[in-house]
């Protein structure tokens, strides 16, 4: 191996670790913060029980995904409530031309209304 190659490798060794403890640490870091997060609700549950990561992981997912239904059932009643609105627009709309329509036909029919019952005759 040439000097350049072993100063590559040696350097390599070197920054593996500090790039795995760095990558570590943030890791752990995330994992307290959703602890806080997450902490007052879970602690209340289980108070003297010291949670581990991947309990905090675990609560985190089912949170989430509790988080995400929900979010889908709400979406779902405001599409329901607003075709029902839609709906009852729509149903007043026609509502306000109804009396309108009504007149209009009535006063037709009495305009079609026959005016004698005997035949016509030119004389």
């Amino acid at each position: 191996m040439t000097n350049s190659q072993e100063h590559l490798t040696r350097s390599h060794k070197l920054r593996k670790p500090l790039v795995e403890k760095l990558r570590r640490e943030r890791i752990n870091s995330s994992i307290e913060l959703l602890k806080s997060l997450l902490g007052p609700e879970f602690l209340n549950q289980q108070p003297d029980s010291k949670l581990e990561k991947a309990d905090i992981l675990e609560m985190t997912v089912c949170f989430m995904t509790q988080l995400l239904q929900q979010n889908q059932q709400q979406r779902r009643l405001m599409k329901h409530v607003n075709k029902l609105q839609s709906s009852s627009e729509e149903k007043l709309r026609e509502a306000d031309f109804s009396p309108l329509s009504s007149t209009v036909h009535s006063s037709i029919t009495k305009d079609k209304s026959p005016v004698s019952s005997a035949p016509w005759r030119p004389w």
